[in-house]
């Protein structure tokens, strides 16, 4: 599912998630070829109901990515009370190149973007945060129905 099924079921998680990821620096999960994980850093891209991330063609998540699509992004957190929360996502993406979506993501991005870039957009089969009002935590979480 995209971002805008997020945003229809639990806008209030998708707009959460949009402060936590949108434009800052995240934790991208993926798959390396022997099956272990791989953590890198990267900057979501949240417009249009769509998740997006630009990528250098060389970059080795991308070539994970391209070779299977699972992935988890987890948010930044500001400090280690975890007072800004936490805010993560799992599902496939997969290498885009069609110019129409490109301007979609490129209208959208916070940084500039070089035509060199790869792009993947992101689907989402799961979403969780967690917040800490009153110092408790509060978790809420949302799966795609099968």
């Amino acid at each position: 599912m995209s971002w805008k099924t997020l945003e229809a079921q639990q806008p209030e998680l998708a707009t959460f998630g949009v402060a936590r990821l949108h434009g800052k620096v995240s934790y991208l999960a993926t798959i390396r070829a022997d099956g272990s994980p791989r953590l890198h850093p990267m900057t979501p891209i949240i417009g249009a109901g769509r998740l997006f991330v630009f990528m250098e063609p060389t970059s080795p998540k991308g070539l994970d990515l391209q070779r299977d699509g699972r992935y988890a992004i987890q948010c930044a957190v500001s400090d280690n009370s975890g007072e800004s929360g936490e805010f993560g996502i799992t599902g496939r993406a997969q290498l885009t190149s069609g110019a129409e979506t490109r301007q979609v993501a490129v209208a959208h991005a916070t940084y500039p973007v070089a035509d060199r870039y790869v792009l993947y957009e992101f689907e989402i089969a799961s979403a969780s945060a967690t917040t800490y009002p009153d110092g408790k935590a509060l978790r809420r979480n949302w799966k795609v129905a099968v």
